[in-house]
């Protein structure tokens, strides 16, 4: 006479580590996906300051027509290239500036705010982009015409060096190939 179970009872040690491991795998696929969200999620929000940052530059320009010159600095902007302040402020509407110094006035500021110095946590800038490198150009000597900003980051997903624009390249903040440069392009015409 042979003995069988009528019912079997308890679950066996070779089910419980294959659910363990079925859980593990779901978990791990998650917790990818979360690291890959905020990655896309940072560039987003990195690409949408660029935006509007190069947006409020020709903004900039086309309220100060008589001054686009100035808004023409001749190097790259970022990290701090212009210096200190400028010796006059040029901030509120009684200031006594002339065109020039306007221009000059805020495109000082406009680098503090690309440079993120604007915001600052313990004295530390905290804000803006990271790594920005811009570059301005348009018609010589502030004439009517097409006004171009771009502006280069260093982004956190390495891809191929974009060719739309040469601004930063060579600089070495983005990687032996260029390979986190990320760059935005926006243009403007502008009527003097």
């Amino acid at each position: 006479m042979n003995y069988v179970p009528d019912k079997q009872r308890g679950v066996s040690l070779v089910e419980v580590l294959v659910t363990l491991v079925l859980i593990s795998l779901a978990l791990l696929g998650s917790a990818s996906l979360q690291v890959m969200s905020k990655r896309s999620n940072y560039g987003a929000v990195q690409r949408t300051s660029a935006a509007h940052l190069a947006n409020d530059y020709l903004s900039r320009m086309r309220s100060n027509r008589t001054a686009l010159d100035s808004y023409l600095p001749g190097q790259e902007l970022g990290g701090g290239s212009l210096g200190t302040q400028p010796g006059k402020d040029c901030a509120g509407p009684d200031a006594a500036c002339t065109d020039a110094e306007i221009a000059s006035y805020e495109q000082w500021v406009w680098e503090q705010e690309l440079d993120g110095a604007m915001e600052t946590i313990a004295g530390v800038a905290s804000g803006g982009l990271l790594e920005p490198t811009a570059c301005v150009s348009g018609p010589i000597g502030g004439a009517s015409g097409l006004y171009e900003v771009a502006i280069a980051w260093r982004g956190a997903i390495e891809h191929v060096n974009p060719d739309i624009h040469g601004c930063g390249e060579g600089s070495g903040k983005y990687g032996t190939d260029n390979e986190y440069r990320h760059v935005l392009v926006m243009q403007a015409f502008i009527n003097n």
